[in-house]
């Protein structure tokens, strides 16, 4: 099917929810079904086999939109052509809706450190960045949808903010961005800074999507496991980022202690009364002050 502009509220496609979405004789309840699925690009960059047997079945009948982990757009080591090739491929076989990965770096001298690591927030990062986003936008011939991360440590040579960072590069480059609002609050969290300034500088325009997932908080460390339902205070912040830059298409991300996908489409749920009841809240107060 082709792809279409994407509206409305996703969850992430995984392995353990491939028989609820394929299996025609059960098939969801209208009010809870996700309008689109997100995929891990990397799952399914693969030559055959169940993977794309499950992803050509499921294509059929959700829109998708691609996420990868392995671009490692910040790093020093040269961009992998190979993989931006096989990532094209795999996107001339789903027609996703965008291609997102993670504003970070995975590895060094050709090493695969398997972690999504920041970048440091200066002039000399934005200027490393920038054509690299430019030859992958190139090759892809689409704009790059880059997400921001949580972080746990910080550089020393920070020249600016995370927020400052990302609202600059998202300038020069022209990407699009995903706005994981968990990862802002846990980057907040861990650092001291504050959430809503932090959605306050991002640019509405250029963000295209939002995450949400749950974390892990031990008090003096919040850790992005993707294994909890979303917490109050991540609820909260998605409502100020609705106000602040109007609905986008929102997902869940569950990566851990997978519940039934019953259970992620009630939650899935919440986000979409959420943004129903801030979008009639909205158009209210617009009215009243026209009237």
């Amino acid at each position: 099917m082709p792809h279409s502009p994407l509206q409305g509220f996703g969850l992430g496609l995984r392995t353990e929810h491939y028989a609820d979405f394929a299996n025609p004789d059960a098939p969801l309840p209208a009010a809870l079904k996700p309008d689109w699925l997100e995929i891990i690009s990397e799952n399914y960059m693969v030559p055959g086999g169940k993977p794309l047997h499950h992803l050509d079945r499921i294509r059929r009948d959700y829109p998708m939109v691609m996420h990868g982990v392995s671009m490692s757009i910040g790093s020093s080591d040269p961009l992998n052509l190979d993989y931006l090739r096989e990532l094209k491929a795999l996107a001339f076989r789903v027609e996703p809706a965008w291609i997102s990965d993670h504003l970070c770096w995975t590895g060094v001298d050709h090493r695969n450190l398997h972690d999504l690591l920041p970048m440091p927030y200066t002039e000399a990062a934005l200027q490393h960045l920038t054509p690299r986003i430019a030859q992958v936008q190139e090759l892809l011939q689409r704009p790059l949808v880059l997400e921001n991360v949580s972080s746990y440590v910080r550089f020393a040579t920070d020249e600016m903010s995370e927020a400052e960072f990302v609202a600059e590069l998202l300038r020069r480059s022209g990407a699009k961005l995903l706005l994981d609002v968990n990862n802002v609050y846990v980057s907040s969290r861990n650092h001291g800074f504050d959430a809503r300034s932090y959605i306050d500088l991002m640019p509405a325009s250029q963000v295209v999507q939002i995450h949400l997932a749950g974390h892990e908080d031990r008090g003096d460390i919040v850790i992005d496991t993707h294994d909890h339902p979303i917490c109050d205070a991540v609820w909260q912040l998605y409502g100020y980022t609705l106000r602040r830059i109007g609905e986008r298409p929102t997902m869940i991300e569950r990566d851990d202690a997978i519940p039934p996908l019953a259970d992620l489409l009630l939650e899935l749920d919440q986000a979409r009364r959420l943004a129903q009841t801030i979008g009639r809240d909205q158009q209210g107060a617009t009215s009243a002050l026209a009237a």
